[in-house]
């Protein structure tokens, strides 16, 4: 019995030491400068790109499109006040006071990536393990005019081409940037309960130039764009408001809430941007949370991601330093809209599919396995335009819509995706389900399929952009509206 009972211990005490080793001595933080959007003292931005992340013409007595609300509550014995940080004169700033700043060198593009970094460091924040700027809000219209050859084609001059169906453009001047009016965030008190505070302030506008903002949300056949953000004082979350509204001269929209780094370039750009992310997070070791409340989807074209990482490595995984022809953009896309169906399938689709799958056990299948492979959780893959190695069949990504060439890989609710977090099933975090979402973005990323050039060392995933919005694709008259609150990135240090 002695034995028996040493035999006892020995094993439970192999298997608490099993338990401990394996066990992750991991300490978890926030890689955001507002963890869970908290901050009374705000600090948000807003971005406007044509369809290859440019500006190329700045809209009429709007200045250069980059605006922010930055300020600090200030709280006295006598009363409480809000300090901006940014006043009209910055946010209006354009190209053509370029030469007074002395920066006559800059083009309108360049002036605009210049007025980013100058107003993030207006509203700088200085924390560890590096400072911080502010959320950023991206806003972006598809149209393109093919016969003036403005974007590059991947990341080389373009020609001109005759017009295509899937660049919408209503003739010259189509790829315009938007107004964009600014109500800035001040205090409030409850009509009824004079203690309760609240914060509020918005940015908004339209495409279309000729048209009355005050009527530009209800007025038919007329984009539209706001973003409204309010908070009680000293309680809760921010809670950012969000309405996109397609028309037929821009049907192809884009709105989303990114949490950018603060150092360095972002996914999807060559500029030097800024943003909330005081650190980059990297695959496998991060989770983002946030709740979502999704009002209006934006029709069955709206492209809505839950979540929207961006990050940019060369083919032959060095980082990107800004040379457009080698750099790639690398997105990947979670789409939650239930009308967006499954284009990857092995009959007549599979260059729609990525190459392989690998499930969360790490067992890894070929597209072309059609017992075990999960066609239904892809919508579509799309290879960089510059990649020389690719596998029979491919489908390039379009390669207009970035200043280089770019990688798509967006996914739809499906059981593979549970194991992360993600929805398993149509419906899932749509209108009628706010949820309030904890996705283990860095593991699920660490597993999707990124095209390298065979033999080269597999990249150090790293991801300066993580956001969700909507892309409503070429469809005129459609209305997104959604709500985010609470939103963090938290990464791990093993």
């Amino acid at each position: 019995m002695l034995n028996m009972a040493s035999r006892l211990r020995f094993w439970v005490c192999f298997q608490i030491v099993l338990v401990l080793l394996g066990s992750c001595n991991c300490k978890e933080k926030s890689a955001i400068g507002d963890p869970g959007m908290k901050r009374d003292n705000l600090r948000v931005a807003i971005e406007a790109w044509n369809q290859c992340n440019e500006v190329h013409e700045e809209a009429p007595n709007m200045g250069s499109p980059r605006q922010a609300d930055c300020f600090d509550v200030q709280n006295s014995k006598s009363k409480m006040k809000l300090v901006h940080l940014v006043n009209d004169y910055d946010n209006k700033l354009s190209i053509n006071d370029a030469k007074n700043l002395g920066l006559e060198n800059l083009d309108v593009n360049k002036y605009a990536a210049w007025k980013e970094l100058f107003l993030g460091s207006k509203c700088q924040v200085q924390d560890d393990p590096k400072p911080w700027n502010f959320w950023m809000i991206m806003l972006k219209s598809g149209n393109m005019d093919t016969t003036a050859a403005i974007c590059p084609k991947n990341g080389k001059p373009s020609q001109p081409f005759p017009p295509e169906s899937r660049f919408p453009c209503f003739g010259k001047g189509c790829m315009n940037m938007p107004k964009i009016y600014h109500d800035y965030t001040a205090l409030h008190s409850h009509k009824h309960i004079v203690k309760q505070r609240k914060l509020k302030g918005s940015f908004h506008g339209t495409w279309d130039l000729d048209a009355d903002i005050y009527k530009a949300e209800t007025q038919n056949d007329t984009s539209f764009f706001s973003v409204t953000w309010h908070k009680q004082l000293g309680k809760g979350s921010w809670k950012f408001h969000h309405i996109l509204k397609t028309s037929s001269k821009y049907p192809w929209l884009m709105l989303y809430l990114r949490s950018d780094a603060t150092t360095g370039v972002s996914g999807g750009y060559h500029y030097e941007t800024r943003g909330m992310s005081k650190i980059v997070p990297k695959s496998p070791n991060f989770k983002v949370k946030f709740t979502l409340d999704v009002k209006r989807g934006g029709g069955p074209s709206s492209q809505f991601y839950l979540m929207d990482i961006g990050s940019c490595w060369k083919n032959n995984g060095q980082p990107c330093d800004g040379d457009v022809t080698t750099d790639v953009t690398r997105y990947s896309e979670m789409i939650i809209n239930p009308d967006t169906e499954a284009w990857c399938n092995p009959t007549n689709n599979l260059r729609l599919c990525p190459p392989y799958h690998t499930f969360a056990n790490g067992t890894r299948v070929h597209r072309t396995d059609k017992a075990r492979f999960p066609y239904d959780a892809y919508h579509v893959y799309c290879s960089p335009g510059n990649a020389k190695y690719l596998e029979e069949p491919f489908n390039y990504c379009d390669e207009y819509s970035n200043p280089q060439a770019q990688e798509i890989l967006q996914i739809l609710p499906h059981p593979v995706w549970g194991e992360y977090g993600y929805p398993t099933k149509k419906g899932e975090g749509w209108i009628g389900d706010p949820r309030t979402w904890e996705l283990d973005v860095g593991r699920l990323s660490q597993s999707l399929y990124f095209y390298q050039d065979p033999g080269t060392k597999p990249v150090k995933r790293h991801w300066p952009s993580v956001d969700l919005g909507t892309e409503i694709y070429v469809s005129g008259n459609q209305v997104a509206e959604w709500i985010v609150s609470d939103f963090d990135i938290i990464v791990t240090d093993e």
